[in-house]
């Protein structure tokens, strides 16, 4: 399990840091010795809200509470579905209805068809973490989900995973018929770069700052992740798959974009090269950690509990860590990846951090 779990760091880009070796974490409800601040400590945690306000709307919203490193009460619902909602009406405004009115209406269908919004928030919260203000993130957040959503519609059809089911309606080639669907996707990948470029220079934010958060993205989106990682899984259907190229499958087609969007995110709000290091190997695990929670939800729930078809993975006899550690040694690997994602940000102001230490365990305790 040591060398699974320390597996995720192989695929790192190098880094003038350190990483200070984990600790084994019994379970994902046991954090590891030591990792807390003190408790009980009140805080006033102020979280500037301007992503994708609308004129005359707060642009403040004051998360009060008990911060103690772990639990807490840090509103981190609160957080997340203030950010989702300023997402989604960002996203909403940035894909208006056009000619061919068919391929809107097929893009908007899964962009705006909720979700948790992990990626796109993630973004936001990496670059208040390095101090600079959420509004700067909006484009990044809107391509980030953009591109996700094109990987959900490629992945949905028949010659992928031929899935019918996403977030609890048909999936886009269902709904649209495959090619609409295809095109669609397309669509939403070069929309994301485009978005992302005229928007970051709307915002003034620096052109080398964009440029190399564009590259960021680019890599995820093609050879460099979802693309790689989805031919290795689709070429290794039915086929004894080892712990390695499990991982190298999850990394590139899940941790990889997670990854992207958090270091983008940092970019953008100009942190430097040992923050967005730190940034990376926390994304990092915490998409591994996104991908082995996933994997045991699909063994464990039901279709109506995941708002997606169950079971679609031993049905394809795709490899999947419970079914190469078994769900109990797959859960402790999660929990080693959560206490991993934690000791990245012990370096950081714990109050900016916060956003981003309840992010990774909300991906741990997930229920679908």
């Amino acid at each position: 399990m040591d060398k699974l779990a320390s597996g995720c760091l192989r695929h790192r880009a190098p880094s003038s840091k350190p990483y200070t070796p984990f600790q084994r974490s019994p379970s994902l409800l046991a954090p590891a010795a030591g990792r807390g601040r003190s408790r009980g400590r009140s805080v006033s945690i102020v979280v500037r809200c301007v992503l994708g306000a609308r004129p005359g709307t707060a642009t403040t919203t004051e998360l009060k509470g008990r911060d103690d490193g772990i639990g807490g009460s840090f509103d981190f619902e609160r957080y997340m579905s203030v950010r989702a909602a300023a997402v989604h009406d960002a996203l909403d405004r940035a894909l208006p209805l056009g000619l061919p009115e068919r391929l809107y209406e097929s893009m908007r269908y899964s962009v705006l068809a909720g979700g948790k919004r992990v990626r796109p928030v993630l973004a936001v919260a990496a670059c208040e973490l390095v101090g600079c203000d959420s509004a700067a993130a909006t484009p990044v957040a809107c391509a980030v989900e953009m591109i996700h959503t094109m990987s959900l519609i490629h992945d949905d059809m028949p010659c992928m995973d031929d899935d019918s089911l996403r977030r609890g309606r048909p999936s886009n080639h269902v709904a649209f018929g495959e090619f609409t669907a295809l095109l669609a996707g397309d669509a939403l990948l070069a929309l994301a770069f485009e978005h992302m470029a005229r928007g970051c220079a709307e915002l003034g934010v620096p052109a080398e700052r964009t440029l190399r958060a564009v590259a960021e993205l680019g890599s995820a989106a093609g050879t460099g992740g979802v693309a790689a990682g989805q031919v290795a899984d689709k070429a290794n259907e039915g086929l004894p798959v080892s712990l390695a190229m499990l991982e190298y499958i999850h990394v590139h087609k899940t941790a990889r974009l997670l990854e992207a969007a958090a270091v983008s995110g940092a970019i953008i709000g100009g942190g430097d090269d040992a923050e967005i290091e730190s940034v990376r190997r926390y994304a990092r695990c915490i998409g591994l950690l996104f991908q082995v929670v996933d994997d045991v939800l699909d063994m464990t729930s039901t279709s109506e509990q995941l708002g997606k078809t169950a079971g679609k993975d031993v049905e394809a006899d795709k490899a999947t860590y419970p079914k190469l550690l078994g769900v109990d040694q797959a859960r402790a690997y999660a929990a080693e990846l959560l206490t991993m994602a934690e000791a990245e940000l012990e370096g950081f102001d714990a109050d900016r951090a916060a956003p981003l230490r309840h992010l990774a365990r909300f991906i741990a305790y997930r229920q679908h």
